[in-house]
């Protein structure tokens, strides 16, 4: 890798309004990011003025809202050709978003060739984690290789690996789909511990209808591995 590596992070963000000015700092608190990329993927609200506020901030819009996977992969397209190292962090993490800097040493060190971020237990009790253990589930299945975070969406990668992947994943399926294909080709992963907090869903119907589209779409990739 060059001596002074380039690293650019990719922030997907839906209706973040309200907590992506605090992520957003954060992450331009850590020095050696180069450049932080915002896919807004069709915010109702003031996402998009929001982070117009803040200074070197390279925003793209979706005009419509197309999920993280389309997000992730449009980020991917425009950062990759000038990028050493990419990170990949949700847009509600807040103040903790600063800790995206333990995803990124061990690739600097050559220790792995894609970080995943592992959360504390969560505080506040969300669903029965059925989505989870199908998603661990189905990386075993396909890979024989058991980890614990499979869905944490911060990540950082080294650029060739994300050349070598195809991202036809759809919505909260690619973290699953990328996961099951890093490994399968044989990269190093580490999951590090990272003491991140976000916007926790809860057990009411507005957490339930997200865990039931999360559960569908970790479905149709598990599927389409068949």
């Amino acid at each position: 890798m060059n001596t002074n590596p380039k690293i650019s992070v990719i922030v997907p963000a839906f209706n973040e309004g309200g907590r992506i000015i605090k992520t957003l700092n954060a992450v331009k608190r850590i020095d050696i990011v180069s450049k932080i990329y915002v896919i807004d993927d069709g915010s109702k609200d003031d996402t998009v003025r929001q982070v117009e506020i803040i200074e070197d901030i390279i925003l793209i819009k979706n005009i419509v809202n197309r999920g993280k996977g389309a997000s992730l992969k449009k980020g991917i397209e425009e950062a990759i050709t000038t990028s050493d190292i990419i990170v990949f962090l949700d847009a509600d993490l807040e103040e903790s978003a600063e800790e995206a800097i333990k995803l990124i040493y061990p690739i600097l060190e050559d220790d792995a060739d894609v970080t995943i971020g592992r959360f504390p237990a969560a505080k506040k009790k969300g669903g029965f984690g059925l989505v989870k253990a199908l998603a661990r589930y189905g990386v075993y299945f396909n890979t024989g290789i058991k980890l614990n975070t499979v869905l944490s969406g911060q990540r950082a990668f080294k650029q060739e690996v994300l050349r070598d992947l195809s991202f036809n994943y759809e919505g909260y399926g690619i973290e699953l789909g990328m996961t099951i294909d890093i490994l399968n080709k044989g990269y190093r992963v580490k999951e590090v511990d990272v003491t991140m907090f976000h916007n926790e869903t809860s057990r009411n119907i507005q957490g339930f209808i997200h865990r039931g589209k999360q559960f569908w779409h970790i479905l149709k990739v598990l599927i389409k591995k068949r």
